[in-house]
């Protein structure tokens, strides 16, 4: 047994009842279930539609996420995430670079780099070499004044959390990144690069090992095999050339908002939803989404 979700963006709720329906009697699928009205609907199917793709295709020009997946396990129990440009909306070491007053350099290699162009080791020794005597102090500036948290992610973690996930934070970025990342949305742990500094300024280096795409994919065996899990319990989340590795191996391996090359090879696609999509993929409705508000 199959699912079928159709999703967009919340804030833009264009789903009209009248697309799920039209799907579902296409597909000969079974009732209909709405998580959430405008935003998000699902329906059962005994098998994988063959022209799946071809009606992704013809959504995308409506605003609309269609993803197909098995129906047994897909609520997970660990979510594995990257973070820039997926828990966050930036890349981090492009906004370092842009107080250093080498961002086009810098955005241009991390642009080749994430659609899988470019090493990926490579791709970062040479960024940060950029950084050269940038001081420390940057980084809390940037910190402050040019991340933004991705929509939706502290409800994801919330609500699977609630329910029992481990959730994991791992990236091709900086330690001093994802670690107040991880505190405030409430990640279980979190592994990332460091970055080399003495007295008051980056060195240009970034400690070794490099942590890319086989960093990532270790981190997918290490974690399960310390939860007692299995691999097919986790749903991971990514956008660059870097998280393929673990976006294959995952049960779940979610292309958000990523680069072609990288969407490509993946089998959920979100164009579209922000990160609640990744609950209502599992089956989550909106009224059972952690109430994050605060206050």
């Amino acid at each position: 047994m199959f699912i079928a979700t159709l999703l967009c963006n919340p804030a833009n709720p264009v789903l009209d009842p009248a697309l799920p329906d039209s799907l579902r009697n296409a597909w000969g699928g079974g009732a209909i279930t709405w998580l959430a009205p405008g935003i998000a609907a699902e329906f059962p199917l005994a098998e994988m539609p063959g022209n799946r793709w071809d009606v992704w295709a013809d959504l995308q020009d409506n605003g609309v996420d269609l993803v197909v997946q098995p129906q047994e396990g897909r609520r997970k129990k660990m979510l594995l995430a990257d973070m820039d440009s997926t828990m966050i909306q930036q890349e981090c070491i492009d906004e370092l670079a842009e107080e250093a007053g080498v961002g086009s350099r810098v955005k241009e290699i991390t642009a080749r780099a994430m659609n899988g162009e470019l090493d990926f080791e490579g791709a970062l020794i040479e960024r940060v070499g950029l950084l050269k005597d940038l001081p420390e102090t940057v980084i809390a500036k940037v910190l402050k004044e040019r991340i933004t948290l991705m929509p939706g992610g502290a409800q994801l973690l919330a609500t699977m959390k609630s329910a029992g996930a481990y959730a994991a934070l791992v990236s091709g970025g900086f330690t001093a990144f994802t670690a107040q990342v991880a505190a405030e949305l409430g990640f279980d742990e979190n592994r990332a690069n460091t970055l080399l500094v003495q007295d008051g300024r980056l060195t240009g280096e970034a400690a070794r090992p490099i942590l890319g795409r086989e960093a990532k994919v270790e981190a997918l065996e290490q974690i399960t095999a310390r939860l007692g899990i299995s691999e097919a319990d986790v749903m991971a989340v990514g956008d660059g050339a870097n998280d393929l590795g673990m976006l294959k191996r995952a049960g779940a391996g979610v292309a958000l908002h990523a680069k072609p090359s990288v969407a490509a090879e993946c089998d959920i696609r979100i164009n579209h939803g922000d990160l609640t999509a990744l609950l209502y993929i599992q089956g989550y409705a909106r009224d059972e989404f952690k109430d994050v508000s605060k206050g």
